[in-house]
């Protein structure tokens, strides 16, 4: 029988270092969020001069159901971890967070993109300036982002505009990145390794 957890994570990189920029998709509950948080911890335990990371939160506790799930991703992580949550300005929360060469998690991509699309904010603007702000990050960085476009085609226009639009959220950041990851049922799948 194998022992392994869900979390292990054979597909990590050998020097389990991370490279400037990875992204991690999946569906919802695919163990996307602790395969992100495995490989920063895994950065965190390689690079002794790097010794905390900035969790960069990206939802609204609107409901007791969100409020629980906050609660359970705060619980998994450590003291090596600091939260910044932020809805809007998630360019600024990136850099400031790697400025002093630490790594940041954020979690997620699509709730960022529902923020913005919500606030009636220009979603090519906000998307080219979270471009430019990981340009311009002084460490490494993860984003976690949900795939949404496997499913049935939305009922609703909004729905598939948002559908479509983490589409090509998604695309601009594949392409920018330099390892990304598809998460399905806890197992990782490394689509995109340019670090070695």
């Amino acid at each position: 029988m194998n022992d392994k957890s869900p979390s292990s994570n054979d597909n990590a990189r050998p020097d389990a270092r991370l490279p400037d920029l990875t992204l991690v998709l999946g569906g919802a509950r695919s163990g996307k969020s602790v395969h992100a948080e495995t490989l920063i911890a895994s950065h965190l335990d390689a690079d002794t001069a790097t010794h905390r990371a900035t969790y960069i939160a990206t939802a609204a506790s609107g409901d007791g159901e969100m409020a629980q799930r906050i609660a359970d991703h705060r619980a998994r992580r450590g003291d090596q971890w600091r939260t910044t949550e932020t809805l809007l300005a998630l360019g600024d929360a990136i850099v400031d967070g790697t400025k002093r060469g630490e790594p940041v998690l954020v979690d997620c991509l699509t709730l960022w993109l529902s923020n913005v699309m919500h606030a009636g904010l220009d979603v090519n603007a906000e998307t080219a300036s979270l471009r430019d702000a990981l340009d311009r990050a002084q460490g490494p960085v993860v984003c976690v982002s949900n795939e949404v476009g496997l499913g049935i085609v939305p009922a609703t226009k909004l729905g598939r505009d948002f559908r479509d639009a983490a589409g090509r959220l998604n695309q601009h950041i594949a392409a920018q990145a330099d390892r990304v990851d598809f998460v399905a049922a806890g197992l990782p799948l490394t689509l995109k390794n340019e670090t070695s």
